[in-house]
């Protein structure tokens, strides 16, 4: 029999949740925007008018949920069937300070997360003695606790064309951008912070940062970032800390972005480089130039860190006039320091057809493939490991075993219930997960929840 183990704080989490939902949305029912109307972009509805009153007058408020059930269908590291569920509610608001104090194109926003949960991938999918690169579950990760995600400040000057932003925030939130509709983490978010994580931090962690954005032409526009980079922020108990105890250096990651309308139709192409100031260690030697498994020194320390990438999204194709409907393509690459990071590069790409068919023109059907590869000093220095322990069997408990490829794909169905509610059943496939040749090839069947309150 499987053994379905769900995370206890996450159903108690969302049994509360639903209880509370659904008193509220009865008690709005049939006024402006009833709960529950399938045509407004919140379940609880528009508050008898009281929701939409606020917005025009500069106060938005936003409650959102998302929900990611994985289960090992086939293969994997351990092949004891089983289902793992993960979620993340986000309460937030945004304001409108011109509307609110009168400071022309002035903007702040407050978001707090909380995730909880437990993730297929860990333990079932990926050798637990290595770890993985990619998760099954993306909501899944940076410590399931409740964090200080987002607090602001934005302002632009000259007609809009200056752009300043400063507060706590991640980098993946303006750099590397990418849209979040898939359930693998290789194709969801900012792949910089996947692939650097030790120095670049995706949602839901913030740290104290500046972001200018400049716009060139109406269409094209470059920017340019200071990130804190603090290893503290992560902690679980550190989700509202705000002193810069810790802090080794910063990432300055710089980006040009060309937003143009190929034929009416969107498209959004990103060129980005990123330097770290702070130290990394070297994934292999040690100061002598030898390998640091074998030798017992420390490894040698760098002075910096640097990467770069490239990402591309693009609709070619329309419903008549409902650009609202068709089929997008989209790729994305990184490519990273070989001295200090376990991964030298990455590639993804994928295809969207939103509108598949008259009667459901707001559901979407999204496929994707995408490569990990793993730099060889890193997977030299497993087998140095391997090497100064005399351990040569993958059955050893204390074997390490080293890393090389893994692939990805996913396939899934959006079906959009409201316009507060899409559900995403879909189907991973990962081919020698955390790039283990010995770890069975997983077949994955999954479940995204995307829900605003």
């Amino acid at each position: 029999m499987p053994d379905f183990s769900f995370s206890r704080d996450s159903a108690i989490s969302a049994l509360r949740l639903i209880g509370g939902c659904t008193a509220l949305g009865l008690a709005t029912y049939a006024q402006a925007a009833p709960a529950f109307d399938s045509d407004s972009p919140w379940m609880l509805g528009d508050w008898n008018g009281t929701r939409t009153e606020l917005s025009e007058k500069g106060y938005d408020f936003k409650l959102d949920y998302t929900g990611e059930m994985g289960s090992n269908l086939h293969g994997g590291y351990d092949h004891d069937r089983t289902a793992r569920y993960s979620d993340q509610f986000g309460l937030g608001t945004h304001l409108d300070l011109q509307k609110i104090l009168g400071w022309d194109d002035a903007e702040f926003q407050l978001t707090v997360t909380k995730r909880s949960g437990n993730n297929i991938s860990n333990d079932r999918i990926n050798d637990p003695r290595v770890g993985g690169f990619t998760s099954a579950q993306e909501v899944w990760g940076r410590g399931q606790t409740t964090r200080l995600t987002q607090m602001w400040y934005q302002q632009k000057f000259f007609d809009q064309k200056l752009d300043i932003k400063v507060g706590r925030f991640g980098e993946g939130e303006d750099f590397n951008s990418f849209p979040c509709d898939f359930q693998n983490l290789a194709f969801c978010g900012s792949q910089v912070g996947n692939w650097v994580g030790g120095i670049w931090y995706n949602w839901p962690v913030s740290q104290w940062a500046l972001r200018v954005k400049y716009h060139l032409t109406p269409e094209l526009y470059a920017q340019v970032g200071a990130y804190e980079q603090n290893p503290s922020n992560l902690d679980r108990g550190n989700g509202f800390k705000l002193s810069g105890s810790g802090t080794q250096g910063a990432v300055l990651p710089v980006e040009l972005v060309w937003t143009p309308k190929l034929n009416g139709l969107p498209g959004e192409y990103r060129a980005g480089y990123y330097y770290s100031s702070a130290k990394a260690s070297d994934v292999y030697k040690d100061q002598n130039g030898q390998p640091a498994a074998l030798s017992g020194e420390a490894y040698r320390s760098a002075s910096s860190k640097h990467g770069v990438w490239f990402g591309a999204q693009q609709q070619v194709t329309s419903i008549a006039s409902d650009h609202s409907r068709g089929l997008s393509v989209f790729a994305n690459a990184t490519m990273h320091d070989k001295k200090t990071n376990a991964i030298d590069n990455y590639v993804q790409a994928g295809v969207v057809y939103k509108g598949p068919f008259d009667a459901r023109a707001k559901d979407d059907i999204g496929f994707a493939l995408a490569r990990v590869h793993v730099n060889p000093a890193f997977r030299k220095n497993a087998e140095a490991s391997n090497q100064a322990n005399a351990v040569y069997d993958y059955d050893d408990p204390s074997f390490l075993p080293p890393q090389d490829t893994e692939y990805s794909a996913e396939l899934y169905y959006g079906v959009h219930l409201a316009n507060w509610l899409t559900v995403r059943p879909n189907l991973q496939y990962i081919r020698h997960p955390g790039g283990v040749n010995n770890v069975d090839d997983a077949l994955i069947g999954g479940i995204k929840i995307q829900s605003s309150f």
